[in-house]
């Protein structure tokens, strides 16, 4: 509560700040630009020089989380040839037309302009004042202007940046000591390009090449605005692919983590890469009703979701921008905190079907973009898809479970409880006819027996076959290497088995599959092919997995063993070639009579591993 108490605090005083500095620039606009105005000096130049500082300003570099321009050239030379007037009316008109063009809130409109008419105004006084008790006189014209020009461009930077500083010291934003050195350096960069390119303004402007002209402005100007558009651009063009590249590794990874438990904290940890926000909760739609999910940065600690909310929820499909909260934030306003300016909602819609919302929360009011909606509406596409898909799973998997315990019903009932039901009626008639038919006693208590003994085989197998599956218990490898241990002691087989690349988790029906087929292979070795070598090689490699059983038997016709395959019902080659189906994997057997047989498993990685839900939707197919 004491928190909340402080960034208000701060807040409001942050607010006081930013009008207080608006006031007193709109104050130097009208009092040294309006009211000081005059005819000026050189029309054409004038008028080019606001242009190329319409251009300039209209596109700053992007750095960080903010821009820097390099005009401050171009306000200098409005300066030296219009004066003090004109160089205000036109910064402070042409930076306010560009925030509103922009549609920045409206105390950031007068801030912006205000901020570098205060700077410029504060540094022409200053440099006023050194020149006014500076008694050295300097004989070149070159070191007068750089003297000039100096005494003004740092005092502007200086100011310029000191009054950020002070704003965002006082805002309940953090403001470090690694952000400021970051803002800091960006800074300086313009600076020590501006002051460059006026050093070379004052080298050229004194070599006596004729009359200084409109044209003689354009060409040595031009290329800074060139430099300032090329910038931008290949600067927007990094950023749009820095997005792109986040989106793409956010779909990539959400996709394989399909199946996962955690990849909202995976969404938690990669989502400001992509979209730039102060707050942001993610609810999930079920059926009982709207469950949040995660909820991170300027929320409230207790969120509870009213039906109001969850109703204003289910009318909403398409992207929703709230750009002052204070006059209205939306259904779920009331869950961020008051220092959220703007909110976002983006449901989760997939095929006209609402899954979930997402609703991203900023600090500064109005100020979300096109931009930033096109990747919220990506982002929530990307979620629907997710959850979507993750509901499936879910559903599918209650539906192989209540398939499977029927099917356990079916064989119980068709199965053990018939002989139990058999062997009960013997004995109940063999104990009536006990005293007068013994002989017939005793022959039905033998059937009763057997019966029993079959029942008790089969729950047996039953149980058996409801046991985690070697593969499960000690994993891949260890299950292998146990089976080919097996082998040995019985039969002093040469089995080499070797490993390659780093092993990585798999799901469970794979490595069930996987280990199938090389204990089939090795027994169908032993058993059919007479070998007396066997070379199995396990290699995990980036795309897929891959098993190789190779021996040094009499070999077989494929086509042979796939019509002996048809006529039994063994676990034969048909059959390891369905159980490769199911997880998308291909096996191939070379094999000739007298050379031996090699058989080759390729399993796909399809980036969900180590889940039961994948083998449970390919085992149904």
């Amino acid at each position: 509560m004491n928190s909340s108490f402080n960034s208000q605090k701060k807040e409001r005083l942050s607010r006081n700040f930013l009008l207080c500095v608006s006031l007193i620039g709109i104050w130097i606009f009208i009092q040294f630009g309006l009211i000081k105005i005059t005819a000026p000096k050189e029309t054409m130049i004038l008028a080019l020089l606001v242009v190329f500082l319409l251009i300039v300003e209209f596109f700053p570099l992007p750095v960080w989380k903010g821009t820097v321009t390099i005009s401050f050239p171009l306000v200098y030379a409005i300066y030296v040839m219009d004066g003090l007037s004109y160089t205000i009316l036109s910064y402070g008109c042409i930076v306010a037309m560009i925030n509103l063009y922009k549609r920045r809130p409206l105390r950031i409109v007068f801030f912006n302009p205000a901020l570098l008419l205060i700077s410029f105004y504060t540094a022409h006084v200053i440099s006023q004042w050194f020149l006014s008790f500076l008694t050295i006189e300097l004989q070149s014209r070159f070191l007068q202007g750089v003297l000039h020009f100096s005494l003004l461009i740092l005092p502007f930077y200086l100011v310029n940046n000191l009054i950020v500083d002070v704003l965002l010291t006082i805002r309940p934003q953090i403001y470090n000591f690694r952000i400021w050195k970051r803002k800091t350096l960006q800074e300086l960069n313009s600076f020590l390009l501006s002051y460059g390119y006026l050093v070379l303004f004052y080298f050229l402007g004194n070599q006596n090449r004729g009359e200084i002209d409109a044209f003689s402005f354009f060409f040595f100007f031009a290329p800074l605005v060139c430099f300032a558009l090329l910038s931008s651009i290949i600067a927007n063009l990094k950023k749009e692919k820095s997005k792109l590249k986040a989106l793409f590794s956010i779909s990539s990874e959400l996709n394989k983590k399909i199946a996962a438990p955690d990849w909202l904290s995976f969404l938690a940890n990669n989502l400001q890469e992509f979209i730039d926000v102060d707050a942001w909760i993610l609810w999930k739609r079920e059926k009982k009703g709207w469950n949040l999910r995660f909820a991170s940065g300027l929320v409230i600690d207790e969120i509870i979701l009213t039906e109001e909310t969850a109703r204003a929820f289910d009318k909403t499909r398409q992207l929703v921008v709230y750009h002052h909260t204070k006059k209205d934030a939306g259904p779920a306003g009331k869950i961020f905190s008051e220092e959220v300016g703007s909110l976002l909602y983006a449901p989760l819609v997939l095929e006209n079907e609402l899954v979930g919302m997402f609703v991203f929360g900023r600090v500064r009011s109005k100020s979300f973009t096109e931009e930033d909606m096109q990747s919220a509406a990506t982002l929530a596409n990307q979620l629907a898809v997710l959850i979507k898909t993750k509901w499936l799973f879910a559903e599918q998997e209650k539906r192989l479970i209540l398939e499977e315990r029927n099917r356990i019903a079916r064989d119980i009932h068709d199965g053990v409880a018939q002989s139990l039901a058999g062997a009960i009626m013997n004995l109940e008639t063999a104990t009536r006819k006990f005293t007068k038919m013994p002989d017939d006693s005793f022959r039905l208590m033998v059937e009763s027996t057997e019966k029993l003994r079959r029942s008790l085989k089969e729950v047996r197998e039953s149980i058996y076959a409801l046991r985690p599956y070697p593969t499960e218990r000690v994993g891949l490898l260890s299950a292998i290497a146990s089976k080919i241990s097996a082998i040995q002691r019985d039969t002093n087989m040469d089995i080499s088995f070797d490993t390659r690349g780093p092993e990585f988790q798999l799901s469970p029906m794979v490595e069930k599959i996987i280990f199938d087929i090389c204990k089939e292979s090795m027994q169908n070795a032993l058993k059919h092919a007479e070998a007396t070598k066997i070379d199995i090689l396990l290699s995990y490699q980036k795309e897929h997995v891959l098993l190789k059983i190779k021996d040094n038997g009499m070999g077989f016709s494929l086509f042979q063993a796939m019509i002996k395959a048809r006529q039994h019902p063994h676990f034969g080659i048909l059959h390891m070639n369905e159980a490769a189906e199911k997880i998308q994997a291909s096996l191939q057997v070379d094999s000739k009579e007298g050379a031996g047989t090699e058989i080759t498993l390729t399993v796909p990685r399809m980036g969900i591993e180590g889940s039961d839900l994948r083998d449970q939707a390919y085992a149904s197919r």
